[in-house]
């Protein structure tokens, strides 16, 4: 089946979204095991249920998006999204230590 360029940049942004899904729930997948300490065991055993599940959950998206027929620009669409939220969280991270920082020094001003 071919495409327009405008049904190819709708998939291209649902792809985006997948991979920020994707990296989203890991993130939470983190956040849970600080929160509650595992041992190496549950920590594999976590990881390779989230990535079964996260395959999954890519698979179905590609098959639903693209009728069946696997585009390289979904999986690229996916990764991007997937790095654009890495760089997003990262540059969060950032201002939120600033921003703790500035408030240090004020309290200590007071």
């Amino acid at each position: 089946m071919i495409f327009g360029i405008g049904n190819e940049a709708g998939i291209f942004l649902y792809a985006v979204l997948t991979g920020v899904t994707v990296l989203c729930a890991y993130r939470i997948l983190i956040c849970f095991r600080r929160l509650f300490r595992h041992n190496m065991i549950a920590v594999g055993i976590e990881d390779m249920v989230f990535w079964i599940g996260a395959s999954i959950y890519v698979f179905r998206q590609m098959y639903d998006t693209t009728y069946g027929s696997i585009r390289w620009f979904f999986i690229l669409g996916a990764v991007c999204g997937a790095l654009l939220t890495s760089g997003f969280l990262h540059f969060l991270s950032k201002v939120m230590k600033k921003a703790e920082k500035s408030l240090e020094k004020y309290k200590k001003s007071r």
